[in-house]
Order: structure tokens, then C-alpha cells, then sequence
């Protein structure tokens, strides 16, 4: 393999350039922000429970997965986009339980939205919450439910974008790592790819030029030429001068 690896060493050149290009990709990636903000949907105020973030029962959770079902639509989606909602964005009910044994029974949502920019990922964190809340709204109004029996939506944490950095050592190891495999996997490819084209030449060349083929009527035994000539001039017939001649 070493052997391979030094005779086609202009393949692990080119891996190694490209290695260098993505390296490059990774030691100076694009600008990316992240905005978070987190909603919960509140009861309405009754007089034996006045608070209502003492008041948050699982069916509000439900009546808030509901709404973000509809928003995760391809009509959803469509109505955010058209609402200005820009770059990647994730609408997560916050989970009550454990990793093990998720519970969503708390009606609090948490919004986020990806962007370059951190003041259109905030503005894009308000628009969602704007569409929640009027989805939330159209909904209680379909089910004729009066204004004060109505749920709320209020925001707990403000929309704050928060420039987001990854692992550039962990990012390196892997560029690297992927460039030794496939530098070394196209390096053996290629040599044995060129190896068995410049076989197949020596063989070639080796095993000389083809004989002509031979026509099916000039096989078997051949009479010399001369033969043929004097077996010609016997078989000539006669003129009519050399019988007047004769007789």
C-alpha cells in the first residue's frame, strides 16, 4: 500500500488541498445567531384561583400542541413565511419530566429562530408568537367561548439573539479525519485503475499484430504458378489454321 501511495502521490495532493479548503470553511464559518423566546398559555381568572401561573392544568398543553401542529403544516409554515418569518425556526413544548420519560404538561412553549442576522432572528421570534396568538384566538372564537372565560398567551422570556459558535477543534478532526479516508480510499482506487490499464497495453504489445484473416477459397493445397502456366497452354484449344495446316 505504501508502495501505491508513493507512486500516486499527485491523489494525495489533491485530497490534501481540499482538506485545506474545507478546514478553511470551518476556521471561519458563517455568521449564525440564534433568538429564544419562551410563552405560556395562561387560563382565564377565576375567583377561586386568581393566579393564573398557579393554574397552568395539562388540557391548557394540549389546547397549545394543537395550535403548533397547525403551525408545523405546510399551511402553517406558508402563513409564517408570509407573516416575515425568516431562516429556521422550532416551535418545542418545554418538557415537564425527564429525558428518560418526556412529560408535556406545562403549557409553555418555547420559540426559536436561526438566522445570519440577530435583529431578524428577534423580529422573526415576535412574528411567531404574533400568529400563535391569533391561531389561539380564531379558535376560542369558533368555539363561541365569551371573552373573560378566554386563555391568554404571555410571554415569560424575551426574544434575545445569541451568536452561536461551534467546536472548531472537533470540526477540524473530522475534516481531517475524512480527508485521510478518502485520500488514501482514491489514492488505491486510482493505482489500481492505472496498474491494470498499463497491463492490459504490455500484454497488447507483447502478443504483436494480429495475422490477416485468409479468404475460405485460398485454403488447402496450391499449385505453383508455373504448373498452372503449362497446365493452360495444354488445355488451349486448337485454331482452325493450325487443322488446315494439319490436313
Amino acid at each position: 500500500m505504501v508502495r501505491a501511495l508513493r507512486r500516486r502521490w499527485y491523489v494525495l495532493v489533491v485530497a490534501a488541498l481540499l482538506a485545506a479548503a474545507g478546514a478553511a470553511a470551518v476556521l471561519r464559518p458563517e455568521p449564525a445567531h440564534l433568538s429564544s423566546a419562551i410563552v405560556v398559555l395562561k387560563p382565564p381568572v377565576t375567583s377561586r384561583q386568581p393566579n393564573q401561573l398557579a393554574n397552568l392544568q395539562p388540557p391548557l398543553a394540549a389546547v397549545s400542541y394543537a395550535v403548533v401542529q397547525q403551525l408545523d403544516s405546510p399551511a402553517g409554515a406558508a402563513e409564517l413565511k408570509a407573516a416575515g418569518v425568516g431562516g429556521a425556526y422550532r416551535m418545542t413544548p418545554r418538557n415537564s419530566g425527564t429525558s428518560v420519560t418526556p412529560r408535556h404538561l406545562i403549557p409553555s412553549l418555547q420559540i426559536q429562530v436561526e438566522h445570519s442576522d440577530p435583529d431578524v432572528a428577534d423580529a422573526s421570534v415576535r412574528k411567531i408568537i404574533e400568529v400563535y396568538t391569533r391561531h389561539l384566538t380564531e379558535l376560542q372564537t369558533q368555539q363561541g367561548i365569551p371573552d373573560a372565560a378566554r386563555m391568554s398567551v404571555h410571554l415569560l422570556v424575551q426574544p434575545h439573539a445569541v451568536a452561536r459558535t461551534g467546536d472548531r477543534t472537533r470540526s477540524l478532526a473530522g475534516a481531517a479525519l475524512l480527508a485521510v479516508v478518502c485520500g488514501v480510499a482514491a489514492t488505491l482506487w486510482t493505482d489500481r485503475l492505472l496498474t491494470r490499464r498499463d497491463r492490459r497495453r504490455r500484454e497488447s504489445a507483447a502478443a504483436g499484430p494480429e495475422d490477416p484473416p485468409v479468404e475460405p477459397g485460398e485454403t488447402g493445397h496450391q499449385i505453383p504458378r508455373r504448373f498452372q502456366d503449362r497446365h493452360h497452354s495444354h488445355s488451349r484449344p486448337r485454331s482452325a489454321t493450325a487443322d488446315s495446316t494439319s490436313g
